[in-house]
């Protein structure tokens, strides 16, 4: 367990939204927005830890990680 908590310590993870959520759920509309995106191919910055991966493991055809 302790070399999955090393795995997230400090950094960032560069997520991009790159398909429109047009025809999605609400629920997956509220993640976009609670992440802080208002644009198409916006990318942005948050920290690396397991929250944050779940979230963008939420909704993979929406979301990707960029590294």
């Amino acid at each position: 367990m302790a070399q999955r908590d090393k795995q997230y310590d400090g950094g960032t993870i560069r997520i991009q939204y790159y398909k429109s959520m047009i025809g999605y759920s609400k629920k997956q509309k509220a993640i976009i927005k609670s992440l802080g995106i208002t644009k198409l191919n916006q990318t942005i910055s948050r920290p690396d830890n397991p929250s944050m991966r779940g979230i963008v493991e939420k909704i993979p055809h929406l979301l990707r990680i960029v590294e």
